[in-house]
């Protein structure tokens, strides 16, 4: 599988556009978004696939070196990067490898894309999220060897340090340095039998749900971590984070603006003219409608403001407003009494201006 070209990009592509083409498709082939849709659900599967591979950068290298980054495969891998990553290689044979051994190794972060109604936005819902993540074993349980066998024993290559020593000669002399086990990746440990079914990995996928609890009045943009909802660890080490990106879903009836919401309101000519009384609808679907008065003459364009029925400040105390715009909708086919209305409004509008304009005649008559 060639992850470069699930996202769209080149080889040559920098973190900043492989996370851009990541959320851009993961927005896409979200399974939110194209319910009932199989091809587009493991579409969504291989673009965080690709894109768990592409925004690590030693997966990367890997990746790119050798065309295959699979997590079930990489085990001894990934043992051996995270291991230099947090201790190097030349570390004391002691400190290290002890620390490795008791400390376990960290799951990977995860990032994931989650879709929120305004409703669910406004009300600071609780909102279930699939994660294709890392789970632990079901058949070893994370131990990696296969159950009922003999389980771990002492690294016969390192004596359980995890570390050791290399002499080399140069024109300096002979030069002694500690480096990682190659057997034992740095562990301390190996396994004796590994399990048939993780094949000594101690961790398997699975897809799972998550709650994601939003804060009342979130936006489109925000980033949430939900702590160690990520990859599970290896050997006791912590589970890793989940960081989820909200985007808003459309609203049929509503538009947002920082914490106020837009609402269009469709009036006629007659209902702007001689002023009407109208229900508004709110976010709130537990609320019951607003009422709104128009006055007569109101023109295209008037806003009013609902106070208090817009979105919660996210993080701060208050709402804001809801503003209902007037659109003054002119109808395209009149009956023939409208017509005649509409006619007879003209005719007196058009005498109105007529003796506005001879006023202003005589106005200017005398004075000039």
């Amino acid at each position: 599988m060639d992850y470069y070209e699930l996202l769209g990009l080149d080889k040559t592509a920098d973190a900043k556009e492989i996370k851009s083409s990541y959320r851009k498709l993961a927005m896409k082939y979200h399974p939110d978004r194209n319910p009932d849709n199989a091809e587009a659900e493991e579409k969504f599967k291989q673009i965080n696939e690709a894109y768990a591979i592409l925004s690590n950068p030693e997966k990367k290298q890997r990746f790119d070196t050798y065309g295959s980054a699979d997590p079930q495969a990489q085990f001894s891998g990934d043992i051996f990067d995270i291991f230099n990553s947090f201790f190097g290689a030349g570390g004391g044979v002691g400190g290290a490898g002890q620390a490795a051994r008791s400390r376990g190794f960290d799951g990977e972060d995860l990032e994931a894309n989650l879709v929120v109604t305004y409703e669910e936005a406004r009300a600071g819902a609780t909102v279930p999220l699939k994660v294709d993540r890392m789970q632990a074993c079901d058949r070893c349980d994370g131990n990696r060897a296969e159950p009922g066998s003999e389980g771990k024993k002492t690294c016969p290559s390192c004596q359980g340090a995890g570390q050791v020593r290399r002499q080399t000669q140069s024109i300096f002399g002979t030069m002694v340095s500690n480096q990682v086990c190659q057997q034992c990746r740095g562990a301390g440990e190996v396994v004796v039998t590994p399990c048939g079914k993780c094949s000594g990995a101690g961790r398997q996928k699975a897809t799972e749900s998550v709650d994601v609890s939003l804060p009342k009045g979130i936006d489109g943009g925000y980033r949430l971590r939900i702590p160690q909802e990520g990859n599970v660890g290896i050997d006791g080490g912590r589970k890793g984070d989940l960081y989820v990106y909200i985007d808003i879903e459309p609203h049929e009836s509503f538009t947002r603006d920082g914490d106020d919401l837009h609402y269009q309101l469709d009036i006629g000519v007659a209902q702007a003219t001689l002023g009407s009384a109208f229900e508004i609808p709110t976010i709130d679907a537990e609320e019951e409608n607003e009422a709104l008065n128009v006055p007569a003459g109101t023109q295209p364009g008037t806003e009013f403001r609902l106070r208090g029925k817009g979105m919660p400040r996210l993080q701060r105390s208050g709402v804001g407003d809801l503003v209902v715009t007037v659109n003054v909708v002119v109808p395209n086919k009149l009956s023939t009494e409208a017509k005649e209305a509409m006619e007879n409004y003209a005719k007196l509008a058009n005498e109105e201006i007529e003796e506005k304009e001879n006023l202003m005649d005589r106005i200017k008559g005398l004075f000039s």
